[in-house]
């Protein structure tokens, strides 16, 4: 069994799309970020970024106590190296894989990201940082739909660990500012992902957890570090 410490957000969604597609026994332990509990010291022990996602493996890799890993893309790998899924083991393709997986958690979370702090959570609109970034979005989204002109998936003909990195940072698409109607492959890929199902378990498993009631100030102030809760 694998506890995931989890909430909706893209990279909590990357992680139940790997576990649903593999099949993976997994219990889900919320952590809700609106109300500070990533800064809970239990948490810290197991993510000291105090950052979701986060795993427990009570059956690691190699045997042993259970193991404890965080960082998206750290879990993607080795949920990839447990199981023997989702990452080709020949060289080359392992490769092509990690490449993108690593081009997504350093460039298209972290810029989606922004674009979603400056247009929707800032409480002032910085009209030079939203077109930084709505315009950093659009040139990634540039990136993927021109790598997805001539293959089914990211890394080739094989669903893997990047399109699963990949993907949720791309299901807000409308809140970023894009239409994926100017991006005919990139919008192909996202439809086919979409359309499997474990792409809608996965989904369906973060609902009960979704909250879209707009932020307080103290909830804004403490997912955004302003303030820490112990």
């Amino acid at each position: 069994m694998i506890d995931l410490y989890y909430w909706p957000t893209p990279n909590g969604h990357k992680i139940t799309l790997f576990l649903e597609e593999a099949g993976l026994p997994y219990a889900i332990k919320p952590v809700d970020i609106r109300k500070g509990e990533q800064f809970k010291p239990e948490f810290l022990r197991i993510s000291p970024n105090n950052r979701m996602p986060a795993i427990v493996d009570a059956a690691p890799v190699g045997g042993g106590a259970p193991l404890g890993v965080f960082e998206s893309g750290a879990i993607l790998l080795y949920l990839a190296e447990k199981t023997g899924k989702f990452l080709p083991a020949d060289a080359r393709g392992r490769f092509e894989a990690l490449q993108w997986l690593f081009w997504q958690v350093g460039g298209l979370g972290p810029m989606l990201g922004q674009n979603h702090h400056f247009a929707v959570y800032a409480p002032e609109k910085i009209p030079y940082a939203i077109d930084r970034y709505v315009n950093e979005t659009r040139r990634l989204y540039g990136v993927l739909d021109k790598r997805l002109a001539d293959r089914p998936f990211v890394a080739g003909n094989a669903y893997t660990v990047a399109d699963m990195a990949c993907y949720p940072w791309i299901v807000p698409h409308e809140r970023q500012g894009m239409d994926l109607a100017d991006f005919p492959h990139l919008r192909r890929w996202f439809d086919a992902i979409a359309a499997r199902p474990a792409t809608q378990r996965a989904y369906a498993r973060g609902e009960p957890y979704l909250n879209a009631q707009p932020f307080s100030e103290e909830e804004r102030r403490v997912l955004f570090g302003q303030a820490k809760t112990a």
